[in-house]
């Protein structure tokens, strides 16, 4: 109801008046009824830092207040500890693991690692891993054909070639099945033998790739 009030009056933008000069209000935008006063219609030349340092001000609120909710939610903190990461956090189980880093600190949204069992954390940092790599490549992959295609046929039995091939999206329908199955082989082969996990290392540190986390079959070198 106090929302509705406000549209309806106090917040009501009069006509002929700049954006945001409503016609309840008065210095800082406050309400004449709140804090006394009366409401007259802005100069736009006597207050243009003023209203561009709203205008400014405003813009940013708005990204802040959405992070600070989303903080919130994500890990569940109020007070001082929403600008202050991790300052009152409690332990947890592996918050001293590689990647507990600012500004987020600890990063388990969901609670998944709750229970403590290290097996479990393992498995899912290195799919974490895993699919940070191929997110990053996947970037890449968005990025370099708007600059550059690999010349030559895609499919030559279906005269297509990688230009005629679009950016995004739009090339899924576009690449053959053969393709698509390609495609499919060579990632049961990375997941096999390159990109596989080896016993006793680090999550992430796999057995067939070298420096950056590239195969060697790729870039030469070796695996240590």
């Amino acid at each position: 109801i106090f929302i509705a009030f406000l549209e309806l009056f106090a917040l009501r933008q009069g006509e002929g008046r700049l954006p945001g000069d409503t016609v309840g209000c008065g210095k800082l935008g406050l309400p004449v009824f709140l804090v006394g006063g009366k409401s007259s219609p802005c100069d736009p030349v006597a207050n243009e830092r003023s209203l561009n340092a709203e205008i400014n001000n405003g813009r940013l609120a708005m990204v802040a207040i959405v992070g600070m909710i989303s903080q919130n939610g994500f890990l569940g903190t109020t007070g001082p500890s929403m600008w202050l990461p991790g300052a009152a956090l409690p332990q947890r189980a592996f918050e001293k693991e590689l990647g507990v880093t600012m500004p987020m600190r600890y990063w388990d949204p969901l609670g998944l690692a709750s229970d403590g069992e290290s097996e479990a954390f393992q498995r899912r940092r290195m799919a974490e891993i895993k699919n940070g790599r191929v997110a990053m490549w996947a970037c890449m992959g968005y990025i370099v054909p708007e600059y550059y295609r690999f010349p030559g046929y895609l499919s030559p039995s279906q005269n297509l070639e990688f230009k005629d091939v679009p950016n995004g999206l739009a090339a899924l329908s576009k690449v053959p099945g053969e393709g698509w199955a390609q495609i499919g082989i060579f990632i049961a082969f990375l997941e096999l033998f390159a990109l596989r996990q080896g016993e006793g290392r680090l999550p992430g540190d796999t057995v067939g790739c070298g420096k950056l986390g590239l195969p060697v079959f790729l870039v030469g070198g070796k695996s240590s």
